[in-house]
């Protein structure tokens, strides 16, 4: 399904909340404290160009998360961000003097951080990110995960010292009882989707997000005409298209979000004008991006700053996983996980059924983001056929990409 953007809103400058969170000074602020973390390293961006000339456009280019801090997707950047920002916080009102992000592994800073507990709801890799920021500074994680996650993913979590709480039911249900518990036990939710009277946070996390279009800009010769993101409760998506409206202004990209369409959410808020529950049915393999009801701090940037909602099925998730495992002669191998590579998907389905509005042609420059690697390693060999460490090895088997 496609839909152009007919929201009254659609082009007009953001809420001044959402300008201030997602502009640059924010985003200045999320590089500082990039700048303190060991292991943090710009992600790649690659150039496929035997893929633009198959899609017919000139230019197509993929900012790679599957390395963003060693957790393997771009929720690195959200999660543990949010939780330094409240440590801080915390530790300025309890000290009684500023603290800065220099400040965090001094030992008062460290003792109020002990005292807290953050807490959140997840699907895998929001909930890494916010386990592996409690870790690094010394607070208590406790992470809300519902039937659907993966013992892997699991897993994956608990190795950073996370209280681990299974939840029935989907996401949705996992995020309130996440924030129901919490508001019971005093723990602070650190969610990275919002509701009426939670917002800051939220907010917080889509800041960290912004770093991905900071460095994409600079890595790419020239802006890019088209980005196809993907969307969950619309975190990301919302991150990316604010911060191109407003470093970019009148010469942003168009911007386009895609969705399961098991699982659109936003594309759901996009027909109705607000954030609505969509009806939970057969689940997705596009596990990461398995959400119900859109955030309201998402839409409401979306709704002025995405041009268009679309939705792709779950084959087609699965063939760009195998196609960027197997590419075409002169383009790199890229190791996607399930939901990684689903704005790719979203921009060979525009350009298989011919979307006209969207102006793709020869002349496009498109940026897509592969938000995850193999986050699950044991379900992306099943996908695609072989182990991610074969493929990046360059020992793809001939048939599995088929």
């Amino acid at each position: 399904m496609f839909l152009p953007n007919r929201n009254a809103l659609h082009r007009q400058p953001l809420d001044p909340a959402d300008s201030e969170t997602l502009g640059v000074a924010g985003a200045d602020t999320v590089e500082r404290f990039l700048a303190r973390r060991d292991n943090h390293r710009q992600t790649p961006l690659h150039a496929l160009p035997a893929l633009a000339a198959e899609l017919g456009i000139g230019a197509l280019h993929v900012k790679d998360e599957g390395f963003r801090l060693g957790l393997g997707s771009f929720k690195a950047l959200g999660g543990a961000y949010a939780v330094f920002r409240l440590v801080l916080e915390e530790a300025s009102r309890s000290l009684g003097r500023p603290v800065d992000v220099a400040d965090l592994n001094q030992p008062d800073v460290r003792a109020v951080a002990a005292t807290m507990t953050v807490a959140c709801a997840t699907d895998g890799n929001h909930g890494r990110s916010v386990a592996q920021g409690a870790q690094l500074v010394g607070a208590r994680a406790a992470i809300f995960v519902h039937a659907g996650v993966s013992e892997e993913r699991i897993a994956a979590i608990a190795r950073y010292g996370a209280e681990m709480i299974r939840v029935d039911g989907n996401y949705d249900d996992s995020v309130r009882q996440a924030a129901q518990v919490s508001d019971e036990k005093g723990w602070t939710v650190v969610s990275d989707t919002s509701w009426p009277g939670y917002e800051r946070i939220p907010g917080l996390v889509m800041q960290g997000y912004t770093a991905i279009v900071r460095e994409a800009l600079r890595q790419l010769g020239e802006p890019p005409t088209h980005v196809f993101v993907q969307a969950g409760v619309g975190g990301i998506a919302a991150a990316v298209a604010g911060h191109l409206a407003i470093v970019l202004g009148d010469a942003r990209p168009s911007f386009i979000v895609v969705e399961p369409a098991r699982a659109a959410c936003v594309f759901a808020a996009a027909q109705a004008g607000r954030p609505v529950k969509v009806a939970h049915g057969q689940p997705t393999v596009m596990a990461m991006l398995e959400c119900y009801e859109a955030s309201p701090v998402a839409w409401r940037v979306l709704a002025r700053a995405a041009d268009a909602f679309m939705t792709v099925d779950d084959d087609e998730a699965i063939a760009v996983m195998r196609r960027l495992a197997r590419p075409g002669a002169g383009d790199p191998v890229i190791v996607a996980g399930e939901s990684g590579g689903v704005g790719l998907a979203g921009l060979i389905r525009a350009v298989a059924d011919n979307q006209v509005d969207l102006g793709l042609d020869r002349k496009s420059r498109v940026l897509v983001i592969n938000t995850e690697g193999a986050t699950d390693p044991y379900r992306y060999a099943e996908l695609v056929g072989t182990s991610p460490a074969d493929v990046l090895a360059g020992k793809m088997l001939a048939g599995a990409a088929l």
